[in-house]
């Protein structure tokens, strides 16, 4: 009779590679699968000469529902980056107070007077100059990794052939892919797991916006978090709301860009578009469950409540997407 711990090597280096291989399942649906297979046979795309007047484009945002676009320079004939939402938070953030420029001004300008190079530019001094992207052929995985190395929320799929923008990848739409084409791989057994145990999410120093602050707290912790979205929440810690960078946006339809000092509770309530709902989870819910909702709600993030609705933590799609795919490669970003 041979030893037991002999018999029993060989069984644990099977179990290992059998969680292994499970916990791969979707960082390998991921590299098997381009950026162009996720590209939606009808989507919209829209396009920002860097001469454009700053105004127009972000009235141009809000009326088509976007939030972000290419910026495309016709003296180099290139795109030469993004105008986003966060521009706009920053632009807001930083003039508001200041007694050098008035917000009236701000606007009549051109978006490459705002975005002007490292040297010129006096509006967006911490702005990344040069535009992430990524080709149709590369693999999911390859943009899931751009998209959380670089902490970008867009990201430009360019034919390099004729250097046209075919698609802008965005989690969401990474996450909803996977969600309708990956039900022909085999579902690995962590997704029966909840939520606390995987540990998938933000559960320390959450950023939270009490519904008495003003708008111009809310947007100085969007600028010093770099979050997405703010739990609204009562002097209990209950969240009440949401509110998240794109609403901002609707400031520049509502021309109230002036008057950042309103409390959160007329904010919440002066928004006239779509509204981002607060989507909850619980700390006992299953992946499974989490991933679900999120996608089916088509939201970017889940309030994590206890029983109280008191907020407990964050559950984002980056969240989702490294816990799914890059951790098991041995990438945590």
């Amino acid at each position: 009779m041979e030893p037991i711990s002999q018999v029993s090597f060989p069984k644990k280096k099977q179990e290992i590679q059998k969680q292994e291989a499970d916990d791969a399942v979707y960082m390998n649906f991921m590299k098997s699968h381009c950026c162009y297979d996720a590209i939606p046979t009808s989507c919209k795309l829209v396009i920002f000469d860097t001469t454009l007047p700053v105004k127009k484009a972000f009235f141009a945002l809000v009326a088509n529902g976007l939030r972000a676009a290419p910026l495309w320079d016709s003296k180099l004939q290139r795109f030469v980056g993004m105008l986003t939402i966060t521009d706009f938070i920053n632009i807001l953030h930083c003039y508001y107070k200041s007694p050098l420029v008035q917000m009236y001004e701000l606007e009549s300008h051109k978006i490459e007077t705002w975005r002007g190079d490292s040297f010129q530019n006096v509006y967006l001094q911490c702005s990344n100059h040069f535009l992430i992207s990524i080709s149709p052929q590369a693999s999911l995985f390859d943009a899931i990794y751009s998209l959380l190395k670089y902490k970008i929320h867009r990201l430009p799929v360019i034919d390099p052939e004729s250097g046209n923008v075919l698609h802008i990848l965005t989690h969401k739409r990474i996450l909803k892919f996977l969600h309708i084409f990956g039900k022909k791989v085999p579902k690995p057994a962590f997704i029966k797991k909840q939520i606390q145990e995987l540990g998938i999410g933000t559960f320390r120093n959450i950023a939270t916006v009490q519904e008495t602050a003003t708008l111009y707290d809310a947007l100085s912790i969007f600028v010093e978090r770099r979050v997405s979205a703010l739990p609204v929440v009562d002097k209990q810690g209950k969240v009440v709301s949401l509110y998240s960078r794109f609403d901002v946006i609707n400031l520049a339809a509502q021309k109230s860009y002036n008057n950042l000092d309103m409390p959160m509770r007329e904010a919440v309530r002066r928004r006239t578009c779509f509204v981002e709902g607060v989507i909850k989870c619980y700390p006992d819910e299953t992946l499974e469950t989490i991933l679900d909702r999120i996608v089916k709600a088509e939201v970017h993030r889940l309030v994590l409540v206890d029983r109280a609705d008191v907020v407990k933590g964050i559950v984002s799609l980056s969240d989702l997407l490294q816990a799914m795919v890059l951790t098991p490669a041995g990438i945590n970003l």
